[in-house]
């Protein structure tokens, strides 16, 4: 049977600051992501099964990424958690702000990694993630191929 390729795109707004950084980054500020998942796969060949002619249901992709990304990530300010901003996260925290502390620096290579890990964990045994593509501005963006991990 072939394989297919499927890809599922999302949204999510999400702030973030880089430590020791040399340039505007070093500051507090905030992207519109775009994020693709593309996962490979044979379509479903038995005819009885409802999701027949699926690699994977597009509803349960977004269910995975939803629940462990987006719904995660989205309105949250990233900071790396060994960074003195551990102490501006704490004020923001305590002020009612929505914070995620990693153990990386937040740049889009190291969130792709990490949501690389994620959405890996959650497939099916019979997908495969293929490649995670994290649009961070109109011409910026990093992309994980399987193929190079």
């Amino acid at each position: 049977m072939s394989k297919i390729r499927i890809t599922k795109q999302f949204t999510f707004e999400t702030g973030h600051a880089l430590y020791g950084y040399d340039g505007k980054c070093k500051n507090v500020h905030g992207h519109s992501y775009k994020l693709s998942v593309t996962v490979i796969g044979s379509p479903i060949t038995d005819t009885s099964n409802v999701k027949y002619g699926m690699v994977i249901d597009f509803g349960d992709l977004k269910k995975i990424v939803k629940e462990d990304i987006v719904d995660v990530f989205d309105h949250a300010t990233v900071f790396n958690k060994n960074t003195p901003h551990v102490e501006l996260a704490q004020e923001l925290k305590n002020r009612g702000h929505h914070v995620i502390l990693v153990d990386y620096q937040p740049t889009s290579e190291m969130m792709v990694i990490d949501f690389a890990k994620k959405i890996q964990r959650r497939l099916p045994e019979n997908i495969k993630l293929h490649a995670i593509k994290l649009q961070e501005t109109d011409t910026s963006f990093a992309e994980w191929y399987a193929s190079d991990n």
